[in-house]
Formats: C-alpha cells, sequence, structure tokens
C-alpha cells in the first residue's frame, strides 16, 4: 500500500509536524481496534514504537490521560521515553473515528529517571471510510512530538519519516491479526459525545 509522508515546520515547537496519509485494506473498525490508545490492547503488541500504555486517569468516557513509554530506537541513538497526554476519542457521523492528542503534566506520573520526558504537541490519527469500499480505511496521522534530550536534529529528522512508514507497513500486517468485536452503535457514540 502506497503512504504518503509530509513534514513542514510546527508552530508549536521547534521541530516539524509530520503527516502519515495511506490506505489500509481493513474495515475503520478493525483497523482502529489496532490503534486505540488502551492499556492492554494491541498496540503494543505490533508497533514497534510502543512499549507500554498506561491509563492514569478517565475523565470522562472519551476523555483520558494516558502514559505511553517508547523503547530505544534508531540503533539506540534515540534512549526510551515516555510521555504523559491527554487523549480525546470521538467517532463522527460519516463513521470516522479519532484519537487526538496533546501533553500534559500530571501528578500521578511526574518524570522518571529511566526516562527521558518527551512532549507531543496536538497530533491524532483519523480511520476514514472509503466511501463504498468498506474493507478499506485511510489512516491519517499528525505528529509533532519534541523527543526531548539532547538528539541532534538530524537524528530527529531522520528517524520520523522512517519510523511513520514502518508504523503503516505493521499495521497493514496486524489488521489481518484482528477479529473485531462489534462496532458501537451510533447511539452510544452520541451519547459519549
Amino acid at each position: 500500500n502506497e503512504v504518503s509522508i509530509y513534514w513542514r515546520p510546527s508552530t508549536e515547537f521547534s521541530g516539524n509536524i509530520y503527516k502519515g496519509d495511506g490506505i489500509v485494506s481493513a474495515s475503520p473498525e478493525a483497523v482502529w481496534e489496532c490503534l486505540k490508545p488502551e492499556a492492554g490492547g494491541l498496540r503494543t503488541k505490533w508497533d514497534q514504537n510502543v512499549k507500554d500504555f498506561e491509563l492514569i486517569e478517565t475523565i470522562s468516557d472519551t476523555i483520558s490521560i494516558c502514559r505511553t513509554i517508547t523503547p530505544s530506537a534508531f540503533m539506540k541513538i534515540i534512549s526510551p521515553r515516555d510521555f504523559v497526554d491527554v487523549v480525546l476519542i470521538k467517532q463522527y457521523e460519516d463513521g470516522t473515528i479519532a484519537s487526538a492528542a496533546t501533553n500534559v503534566e500530571h501528578p500521578l506520573s511526574p518524570p522518571q529517571p529511566t526516562y527521558v520526558r518527551g512532549f507531543n504537541y496536538p497530533c491524532g490519527c483519523f480511520c476514514i471510510p472509503v466511501p463504498g469500499v468498506p474493507d478499506k480505511t485511510q489512516v491519517l496521522t499528525f505528529f509533532q512530538t519534541d523527543l526531548g534530550g539532547y538528539l541532534p536534529q538530524t537524528v530527529v529528522d531522520s528517524f520520523f519519516p522512517s519510523s511513520m512508514a514502518g508504523f503503516y507497513s505493521s499495521l497493514s500486517k496486524a489488521v489481518k491479526t484482528v477479529k473485531t468485536r462489534p462496532a458501537l452503535s451510533q447511539r452510544k457514540y452520541e451519547s459519549r459525545c
């Protein structure tokens, strides 16, 4: 599957904002099953950039505070990181399922000496139905991540595009193993949004 990766300078911090756009051969529900940010979810099993995912606090049915732990990467040039974000999950009338996040401080998750604290500026992932093709999903991703620490910008600029391409490739493989649960009813989503 063809994936396009774009980037430009972020208006939020001194790095770049990255956009990924690709078609995944699975229903939006199956893709979401792989992507949804939940403790014990599938994301830690297939995404090489997510080692662990913790729920710190539930604010509402659609908003939570989460901590994501990443392993070392890029031939161990990038050491393990952790990120604490407020995450919003929403389903739209057209069937699009989205998660949006940005960094936040939380007293239950202070920085730890074994991880470099990174910061996600407004970012998100959208699983968009392809009209007339129920077993295909357009996946749009947006990242603007300050990895923290003292990494040279050239390392960061090299890491993100290849990492995002790998993300789409791994996601395309992971969805083939998913047995989707019945989709939540529109009424349930409307009551949660």
